[in-house]
C-alpha cells in the first residue's frame, strides 16, 4: 500500500476492508502494524513511525510496504488480529504497545516484533535481559520504575493533605499491573488509602469515576494504558463531571482536557522505534538489539482544567512544567 493511498484512508472510514490491508507486492520487505483501534491518536503514532523511517532513508512504497490488522478496540479480538497479521508473512511486526505485543508474541516466535511502548519485557518473558533480549521482541520501554510513586506525590501536591486517592486501573493491559503494585505500596508507606477501580474498556470509565466520587477520593491517578490513552476524552470528561483532580502518565490526556501529566513523551517513542525497524530490515536480529529506556520525563499542566476544578496550581509545579496549556 502506497503512502498516498494510506493517507487517503486515514480520512475515510475508521474500519477498512481487510483485502485493502493485505495487498503485498512481494518485491519489497513488509512491515505489519497491529492496531488496538484505528483512533486518531493511533494514526498519529503511525505517522511518527513512518516519519522516522523516512528520516532514515526508507520510504513506504519504495523501500517497504505496510499491512494492517485491528482489534477494533476490543482486547479479546487482539489474538485473532495478530494471527491474521502473521498469516500475511510480514518481515517485521510493529506492536505499538504491550497489550498488542503479548498477542503478537503468542502468534509468532520467529517474526521480529518491535514495540515502541514496551513494559516489563523480562517479567512477561519477552527478553532474557534488557541489554540482550535474546528472542524476537525488542523496542522501547517507557515504563520507569518509581514514576507511579512520583505521580502519587504529585497528586498530593495538587490536593494538599489528601489521604484518600483513587486509581483507575485497566486490568486488560499488562503494563498497568506493575504501576498498581507500586502505587499501592507507596500509598501504604505514606499512610494514604488507595481506592482502586478496575476498567476493561472505554464504556466503563464514566461509571468508574462515579464510583470513585462515591468512595470519597480527593484525587485520582490514571494508569498508563493503551485503552485509557486512546479514551483520553472520556477520562477527562468523567473527571470533570465528578470534579476530581486527576494525574496521568501521558501528556495526551492533558491535551484532551485532563489536569496534569508526568511521564514519557510517546511521540518520541514511536519516532525512535523506526530505528529498530530500519536495523532489522538491514539484517539485525531483534534479540541482539538492546531495549531502550527514555531518559526524559515531562510534565504537562492544563490551567483551564485547573480553573474549572477551582484549583490553584502551586508555582513550584508551574516552573517545573514542560508544557502549560492555557
Amino acid at each position: 500500500m502506497r503512502r498516498r493511498e494510506f493517507v487517503g484512508l486515514l480520512g475515510a472510514a475508521t474500519t477498512w476492508p481487510k483485502i485493502a490491508w493485505g495487498q503485498i507486492s512481494g518485491k519489497r520487505p513488509v512491515v505489519g502494524w497491529l492496531w488496538f483501534t484505528e483512533s486518531d491518536l493511533a494514526k498519529r503514532y503511525l505517522r511518527l513511525l513512518l516519519d522516522g523511517m523516512r528520516d532514515l532513508g526508507n520510504l513506504e512504497g519504495r523501500d517497504f510496504e505496510m499491512v494492517y490488522r485491528s482489534a477494533e478496540n476490543y482486547p479479546e479480538r487482539l489474538p485473532n488480529a495478530a494471527a491474521e497479521l502473521v498469516e500475511l508473512h510480514p518481515d517485521i511486526i510493529v506492536a505499538p504497545a504491550t497489550i498488542q505485543a503479548v498477542a503478537a508474541k503468542k502468534a509468532t516466535d520467529t517474526i521480529p516484533i518491535v514495540v515502541p511502548v514496551l513494559a516489563d519485557p523480562i517479567a512477561l518473558g519477552f527478553a532474557s535481559s534488557d541489554a540482550r533480549p535474546g528472542g524476537n521482541v525488542t523496542g522501547i520501554a517507557p515504563y520507569v520504575k518509581g514514576l507511579p510513586a512520583k505521580q502519587l506525590e504529585l497528586a498530593r501536591e495538587i490536593v494538599r493533605g489528601a489521604r484518600r486517592i483513587g486509581l483507575l486501573d485497566d486490568i486488560n493491559d499488562p503494563k498497568s499491573h506493575p504501576q498498581r503494585v507500586e502505587i499501592e505500596a507507596a500509598g501504604q508507606a505514606l499512610e494514604i488509602q488507595i481506592v482502586t477501580v478496575e476498567v476493561r474498556r472505554a464504556t466503563d470509565i464514566a461509571a468508574a469515576y462515579d464510583r470513585l466520587a462515591t468512595e470519597g477520593v480527593e484525587a485520582v491517578i490514571v494508569a498508563q494504558s493503551n485503552m485509557l490513552v486512546v479514551s483520553r476524552k472520556e477520562t477527562a470528561d468523567a473527571a470533570a463531571k465528578n470534579k476530581l483532580p486527576t494525574v496521568y502518565g501521558y501528556r495526551e490526556h492533558v491535551q484532551a482536557g485532563g489536569l496534569i501529566s508526568y511521564g514519557i513523551n510517546l511521540d518520541w517513542c514511536f519516532h525512535r522505534a523506526a530505528s529498530y525497524v530500519d536495523k532489522i530490515l538491514k539484517g539485525a536480529k531483534p534479540g541482539e538489539l538492546p531495549i531502550e529506556f527514555p531518559t526524559k520525563i515531562e510534565m504537562s499542566i492544563n490551567l483551564k482544567t485547573a480553573k474549572a476544578l477551582g484549583l490553584e496550581i502551586p508555582p513550584t509545579l508551574l516552573v517545573r512544567a514542560d508544557e502549560v496549556i492555557e
